[in-house]
């Protein structure tokens, strides 16, 4: 979960962002908080720090895991948890 930002800290220009790169970059590390850089006033990008983008990378395919498996069981073709547990034992005693 990403923390709340801080707009006064949070929200840069990304023409002070060039000019202190490894300052947002400490920051980004040592608060694990992101920081959106603006460009001509407008939102422009997100610097986030690397276990922040890792866990949200796992978020996403897992919330995509499950929408796969929502339609499939709206399809009809989802199995009971009896029926697996069933089939598991069956492969187990082989």
């Amino acid at each position: 979960r990403m923390p709340r930002l801080k707009p006064s800290r949070d929200v840069q220009p990304v023409t002070e962002f060039r000019a202190n790169a490894a300052q947002f970059i400490e920051q980004v590390r040592t608060t694990g908080e992101p920081v959106i850089l603006t460009q001509y006033g407008q939102s422009a990008a997100v610097l986030i720090d690397v276990a922040g983008y890792e866990a949200m990378l796992d978020e996403l395919e897992l919330l995509r895991d499950m929408q796969v498996a929502e339609r499939q069981v709206a399809a009809g073709k989802g199995r009971s948890h009896a029926a697996v547990a069933k089939a598991l034992r069956s492969r187990l005693a082989r």
